[in-house]
């Protein structure tokens, strides 16, 4: 599929102010500007973010009195219970906070639903199950802000709900003990994109800063916080939420934790993951660490992902890292199965060439795997996806979306027609009765017709700046990787170079295409993974989109373009 090209209109005078105040390059200065770092306190902080900069936790509304429930409950020894989405996010938000509750004295379990029997959030058969064990303190993480009837439920059966989530807030807000969210009304903490293991990170930071005012454990220290970044981290990135502001801190220090953790179930699953040193990026988490927790909760049950990151036993935990390995390649199975049948049920209806939406069923899918290929589809075919998966007269969906379609508005439009549903701008989660599929997806179809303009229809490729290959040095990437850590909302720095001639041309491996690309006397190498097929040869002209990056090989070091796009100069 073509792009649209947007070369960022360059700020030459801001440039050259933050060039000159914070000692880099143009560059880098036109990159920040282009991220909407603009104010040169704000230019400096992101340089040097610490954990000294994030904001006070107790600005969140309903925070106050979430912590001194829990703290209630401490002292007095009740059974506290933790219940967790069943995705990374979730395993990991219910993991930080079971590590914490159980190492300041806390009588505490954990409940993770079975996707495929349970569905998301709150339930009322686990609830039950929770109250005949004597729960008197349900918190939720990852999940719960629109479990009004459930939560309603757990308060008639004695439980207080502290619900911790960050999910978009629905009119009807459930009536919990405290509800923690950002995005909720009347909330003055001013980051509102938190991952639900970070709004869960922000209410442990003030229950630890209540207990040690308190004296709680006088004699004894309190867990030290940085060591839970490791997961802090691996819930943000695999959540896709905005890699700035708060998660960016987050995500920062936790991946320097993540690369050295001493947890038995990180080794593990560093391990069974193929990864031989210490050098973790965003890239390895969401390709590679991420995927193998978040099997656990398609195609297996969520719990083991909690078991992995709380074991202190390296044998057990590397028991625990396989059958998630295991896991891992089966969900991978479906995955390419279920893609290969809803492409071919796109490619085979001419009318859906005209559509703005994709919304496609079938009784032969598997629940925990059409979320990931919906935003397979969803990118393929540059439009909101829907697919569901057919049980019992029951569907359940997952839900993708691109730029310019907010989900969660999109579905609210149609929920008529929806037993549930919830989710946020990009993903979200539906069930509906099967019977209402075809009504819901001309209803979903006429949403964004309205909303989507063609131009909205062609994804479109954002550049940084206009770049000379002679001015792509060793030292100007090694300055752009101060940017890092790079996700949504912070992406890599992407450039573009006009006029290049390709002056070797090959592919290698699985269909990549590997070029030296020439522009005066400068030569460079060049790499466009899976663009193999492309009708490239020696000696045409084109201008390229890539991001500029430090090729390590054999024990040498070369620079090397990533390539995103190119167009064939006429």
């Amino acid at each position: 599929m073509g792009k649209r090209w947007k070369v960022r209109e360059p700020d030459p005078v801001l440039q050259k102010a933050l060039a000159a105040s914070l000692n880099i390059s143009p560059l880098t200065s036109q990159i920040l500007i282009n991220r909407g770092i603009s104010d040169l306190d704000q230019a400096g902080r992101f340089l040097s973010s610490t954990l000294s900069d994030l904001r006070s936790p107790l600005d969140m509304k309903g925070m106050k009195e979430g912590v001194e429930r829990i703290v209630k409950a401490l002292h007095k020894k009740e059974k506290i219970a933790i219940f967790g989405d069943y995705d990374v996010d979730g395993i990991t938000a219910t993991s930080i906070l079971l590590l914490f509750l159980t190492a300041v004295g806390g009588d505490v379990i954990y409940y993770i639903p079975e996707r495929l029997k349970e569905g998301y959030g709150l339930n009322p058969d686990a609830i039950k199950k929770l109250s005949e064990k004597g729960v008197t303190l349900l918190i939720t993480v990852d999940c719960g802000i629109s479990n009004n009837n459930e939560v309603r439920l757990a308060r008639e059966l004695g439980m207080d709900v502290i619900i911790t989530d960050h999910h978009e807030v629905p009119d009807d807000i459930p009536p919990a003990y405290a509800v923690i969210n950002p995005k909720q009304p009347g909330c003055p903490f001013p980051f509102k994109h938190l991952a639900g293991v970070g709004v869960a990170f922000n209410m442990i930071i003030s229950l630890r800063a209540a207990l040690r005012d308190e004296g709680f454990r006088k004699g004894r220290e309190l867990p030290n916080l940085k060591e839970y970044l490791d997961l802090v981290a691996l819930g943000t990135i695999a959540d896709v939420v905005p890699l700035v502001d708060e998660n960016r801190i987050f995500v920062k220090y936790g991946l320097s934790e993540l690369a050295n953790s001493n947890k038995p179930g990180i080794i593990a699953l560093k391990e069974v993951s193929g990864l031989k040193d210490n050098v973790i990026s965003t890239d390895i988490v969401g390709y590679r660490l991420a995927p193998r927790i978040n099997a656990a909760g398609r195609v297996g049950k969520g719990e083991d992902g909690v078991r992995l990151l709380t074991s202190t036993n390296y044998a057990e935990a590397m028991d625990i890292a396989k059958l998630l390995d295991e896991g891992n390649k089966e969900r991978q199975g479906l995955e390419e199965v279920i893609l290969t049948e809803a492409r071919d049920m796109i490619e085979s209806q001419p009318s859906m060439k005209g559509r703005r939406s994709i919304v496609l069923a079938s009784e032969g899918w598997h629940p925990g795997v059409i979320g990931i290929v919906a935003s397979r589809i969803a990118e393929m075919y540059y439009r909101p996806t829907v697919l569901i998966a057919v049980r019992e007269g029951i569907g359940k969906g997952s839900a993708r979306s691109i730029h310019s379609f907010s989900l969660y508005d999109g579905l609210k439009e149609c929920s008529v027609l929806l037993e549930t549903f919830g989710g946020h701008e990009y993903a979200a989660g539906l069930s509906l009765k099967a019977e209402n599929i075809e009504r819901f997806r001309e209803e979903f179809e006429l949403v964004a017709s309205k909303t989507l303009s063609d131009k909205d229809m062609i994804p479109e490729l954002e550049i940084d700046a206009i770049m000379e290959l002679k001015e792509i040095t060793e030292k100007v990437i090694s300055e752009l990787e101060s940017l890092a850590p790079f996700g949504k909302d912070n992406s890599e720095p992407l450039l573009c170079s006009t006029g290049v001639g390709v002056a070797e041309c090959r592919v290698i491996g699985n269909n990549h295409l590997k070029l030296k690309v020439r522009q005066d006397k400068t030569v460079r190498d060049a790499i466009g993974f899976g663009m193999g097929n492309l009708d490239i040869y020696n000696g045409i002209s084109m201008d390229t989109a890539y991001i500029p990056q430090i090729n390590l090989w054999n024990g040498g070091k070369s620079i090397q373009l990533k390539l995103k796009d190119i167009k064939i100069c006429e």
